[in-house]
């Protein structure tokens, strides 16, 4: 009934290209076999299990029966008095057959059940709950439509063993930049063929003003796995704060090796980014690291980035000092807390810096924010001479 070479070709190939393990391939064969068989021989509530010898192409049948006792089941006789009791359905493992329960019993079936004394007349030490195994005579005629029927469960079984592969596979990369080949644009999302998965980049994940063309390369962060009946579905981001992040991680040798950290990062994707790090070791500059020699480390992001602006800071715990190093390019005159509970803090900058201090729409202002966690008002010097001169004046009148 089966040609060895090829189902020993198949099993290869399959872990090998797609990395299913043979035992799950195996495993769903015999499941599709012991459905094929009983759905041509078998009787309701019979558990029928397969086994398949890949050595020999041999298969034998075998139906199982569960031990109970008279105490743990209802009989055919006593079915009318448990008629108005509430039922519940119970799947026996791998949804070989379906019992009716009531509370804690269930309805007796020959076919599934054996009473334990006439299981003890096979086996003496066996016990409630165990399986007694009972060979059954092969068919001749367990032919064509049999075989369809096997073959139709193994395909869904191999399908059922990928998603899991596939899954256990990129579930490890959840968080890290992946690539892959852009399939189609579609209503603003792009499809991706990432090999064994599709990738998708919803329109919100995307770079404002980036084009991408079917058979281009493109690179992004998968920050979700989805599983649907579809398939597998990762989900990609390329506006998505940690991709620039895992950007400089790919470019600098000093923040994979977790000399330099990245703190935190903010990010107008296609605009403008800030991103704070810290040097653990004092001899290695944390900005210097991500500029790299002559810009080469930031321009590369940069260029991944179409162009996107990024300002490199270094992190400091003096809440002061970071936040006027988060408005930089801006000069800074002084910055005073309001309030620390709430993070509220005022800085002053000369007239000239105030428009470059909040930035061209509160860009500026509004990165630095974000990026310090802290709620940041901007005063140029002069507004404050003049509150202070108006205060002078309402004092002197009184």
């Amino acid at each position: 009934m089966f040609d060895l070479k090829v189902i020993h070709s198949v099993l290869d190939q399959l872990e090998q290209e797609r990395g299913i393990p043979k035992e799950k391939i195996l495993e769903a064969i015999e499941m599709a076999l012991a459905t094929a068989y009983k759905k041509e021989y078998g009787k309701k509530g019979q558990i029928l299990r397969a086994k398949f010898d890949i050595n020999t192409g041999s298969v034998s049948f075998a139906q199982v029966k569960i031990v109970v006792n008279k105490d743990s089941v209802i009989m055919p006789e006593d079915r009318k008095e448990e008629a108005t009791s509430e039922k519940k359905f119970e799947k026996h493992e791998n949804n070989e057959s379906v019992q009716e329960k009531v509370g804690e019993k269930v309805y007796f079936n020959p076919e599934h059940h054996i009473f334990i004394e006439d299981a003890q007349r096979m086996k003496k030490d066996v016990i409630l709950g165990e399986e007694i195994i009972f060979p059954l005579e092969d068919k001749a005629d367990f032919g064509r439509i049999a075989a369809q029927t096997a073959k139709q469960v193994v395909i869904q079984k191999i399908r059922e063993a990928e998603k899991v592969s596939v899954l256990g596979e990129y579930g490890k990369k959840e968080g890290d930049i992946v690539s892959g080949i852009v399939q189609r644009v579609e209503r603003g999302t792009i499809y991706i063929d990432m090999g064994r998965a599709t990738g998708v980049i919803p329109f919100e994940e995307q770079i404002p003003g980036e084009k991408f063309r079917p058979s281009e390369r493109i690179r992004a962060l998968l920050f979700r796995v989805e599983e649907s009946p579809r398939g597998v579905f990762l989900k990609l981001s390329r506006s998505h704060p940690k991709f620039l992040a895992k950007l400089f991680e790919q470019e600098a040798p000093e923040i994979a090796s977790a000399v330099v950290e990245i703190k935190s990062v903010a990010r107008e994707a296609g605009g403008r980014s800030k991103i704070a790090v810290e040097s653990h070791d004092e001899h290695i500059d944390p900005v210097g690291s991500l500029v790299g020699q002559r810009g080469v480390r930031v321009n590369t992001v940069m260029g991944e980035l179409g162009g996107e602006k990024i300002d490199i800071i270094e992190w400091s715990s003096d809440v002061k000092i970071f936040i006027e190093d988060a408005l930089s390019p801006a000069k800074i005159l002084s910055v005073e807390i309001v309030n620390e509970a709430e993070k509220e803090a005022v800085v002053t900058v000369a007239e000239d810096q105030q428009s470059l201090a909040i930035g061209k729409g509160g860009q500026n202002v509004r990165l630095a924010a974000k990026l310090t966690g802290w709620r940041i008002d901007i005063k140029s010097a002069a507004t404050e001479k003049e509150e202070k001169t108006d205060e002078t004046e309402e004092i002197s009148k009184e």
